[in-house]
């Protein structure tokens, strides 16, 4: 019983340590949104300049090796959030490389002898200068073809409660019109329709170097945004665990009580019972 409440102390003080934990990575998470979509709404506009225009992360070829992130989190009592995960990239086959965020990925990577190239370590803050290493990592291997593409394994972030495994790819760049589609789906509940602009557009310093430095940016922010929902459902979920286990403390420590004061009341009616038989024992003596 000790033990047990004990236990139940550790977690609840786990419990509230990730609310408050979540609450700020929710935050951050919710902050970056408008960003991610305004750049996204911004890029839809330009998509006809994008029809003349070239760039790396545009080109289609064919897929001999595909280049993953997989996201995961550096602590465990986080729940079913990392089985799900991985459980999502036993499912691919194929010539693979793999760049871990967080050492549960990196762990499971090299448990099972997949091809793990490279690992980042991403802290709770998640500042968007933390993730420039992670982001020229993937689109080098891209753009020097050792890779066909770039994609992503992550936790998104659905609510407090819910928190799903999902699989994006974020290179090549097929048209912003789809990315923005898939941006709303992932940030929005509800996505609303997709206003044209038609508006003319001045580009400074000259319009080849503002398209140049367009699709480097979207894909660090996307991958940024991936990053704080990710982040928020890590604590989510390690909340939601540790709230689980700290009432499954409490409900144990009631069954435990329950045994002891049962226990403990059949010892009291046996020395009762053996006293009153003692007693009867000797007044039949008298």
């Amino acid at each position: 019983m000790k033990a047990i409440k004990g236990i139940g102390q550790i977690t609840r003080a786990m419990e509230l340590v990730a609310v408050s934990k979540m609450k700020r990575a929710q935050d951050l998470a919710k902050n970056a949104r408008p960003y991610s979509l305004l750049l996204a709404e911004i890029l839809n506009a330009l998509d006809h300049y994008f029809e003349k225009f070239e760039h790396p992360f545009f080109e289609q070829r064919a897929v001999k090796t595909r280049g993953i992130i997989v996201v995961s989190t550096d602590k465990g009592l986080c729940g079913a959030l990392n089985t799900n995960l991985f459980r999502l990239i036993t499912e691919f086959t194929g010539p693979i490389q793999y760049i871990a965020v967080g050492r549960k990925a990196s762990q499971f990577l090299a448990r099972t002898k997949r091809e793990l190239v490279a690992e980042f370590p991403i802290s709770d803050k998640c500042r968007f200068s933390e993730i420039k290493p992670l982001v020229e990592y993937a689109s080098q291997a891209f753009l020097d073809k050792k890779t066909d593409t770039v994609e992503i394994v992550f936790p998104r972030f659905v609510s407090t409660l819910i928190q799903t495994a999902s699989h994006e790819v974020l290179l090549p760049l097929i048209d912003f019109r789809s990315e923005l589609e898939t941006l709303r789906k992932r940030l929005t509940q509800v996505p609303e329709p997709i206003k044209e602009d038609s508006r003319e557009m001045n580009y400074e310093p000259d319009p080849l170097t503002f398209l140049q430095a367009i699709p480097p940016l979207f894909l660090k922010q996307e991958i940024y945004q991936i990053l704080l929902e990710s982040k928020a459902s890590e604590h989510s979920s390690r909340m939601v665990a540790m709230k689980n286990a700290t009432d499954n403390a409490k409900e144990l420590r009631k069954k435990l009580n329950l045994e002891y004061n049962k226990a403990r009341q059949a010892a009291i009616t046996q020395e009762i019972l053996e006293i009153a038989a003692a007693t009867a024992q000797a007044k039949q003596f008298k």
